[in-house]
């Protein structure tokens, strides 16, 4: 589940696109042109924007750039029908994550927006902190109560997504495609190990856990 920004101002489009994103339970909030997606940008936090190139008055472009400028950090996925190597090159230089060529498969489309959520992002630099813990993603280090603890990698990965997200209720098979990826080896069961042992190691005794289970939904750390 992820919060996304769509910019298209083909309204079929964008509807088909909006459906196979809430297939996959994200949500979407869409706008048909440039300047409407800069405002947007300014008002709310997204963790993926599809931008496509063409649009009225400022282009996907401008719109990258601007929001590139401003020190935004969310991975973008262009949508364009242009597709030679240096078209794509612009595009990439203008500060988009990853590009997609028009017309494209919806599989495909969905596929890049999982690939683009996994992606670290330049924001990951930043120290994070929810109660007595702290995770420090550019070490890789997690303090509770100054002192360091020694996680496992998926269990780092588990609590980065929890406290880069906080009070973002997760589902099993959320956790399992964004930590997990595509390790066929891995269930919901895998998950609920996984959740149990952390817990073990960031909350203390006699504490409620800081990862709060969502009964018939999933895990959220509250902020």
């Amino acid at each position: 589940m992820a919060k996304i920004l769509l910019v298209e101002d083909d309204g079929d489009l964008a509807n088909l696109i909006v459906n196979v994103l809430n297939v996959d339970r994200h949500t979407v909030d869409v706008v048909g042109d440039g300047q409407t997606a800069i405002a947007q940008l300014r008002l709310s936090k997204y963790e993926v924007i599809i931008l496509d190139w063409m649009l009225p008055g400022l282009s996907g472009m401008d719109v990258c750039r601007d929001f590139r400028g401003k020190g935004g950090s969310t991975p973008i996925l262009m949508l364009t029908s242009k597709s030679t190597p240096e078209e794509k090159e612009t595009g990439l230089d203008a500060g988009a994550d990853d590009y997609l060529t028009k017309p494209f498969n919806a599989k495909e489309l969905a596929a890049r927006i999982r690939a683009l959520l996994r992606r670290p992002q330049a924001v990951s630099a930043k120290t994070l902190t929810i109660g007595t813990v702290t995770l420090d993603p550019k070490t890789v280090k997690v303090y509770k109560n100054g002192e360091e603890i020694h996680l496992l990698p998926k269990e780092f990965s588990l609590l980065e997504l929890f406290m880069r997200y906080p009070n973002q209720v997760f589902s099993g098979d959320a956790l399992l495609e964004r930590v997990w990826a595509a390790e066929s080896s891995a269930s919901l069961d895998t998950v609920r190990t996984y959740i149990k042992t952390l817990r073990k190691k960031i909350d203390t005794d006699g504490n409620t856990s800081l990862i709060r289970t969502v009964h018939g939904v999933g895990y959220c750390m509250d902020n």
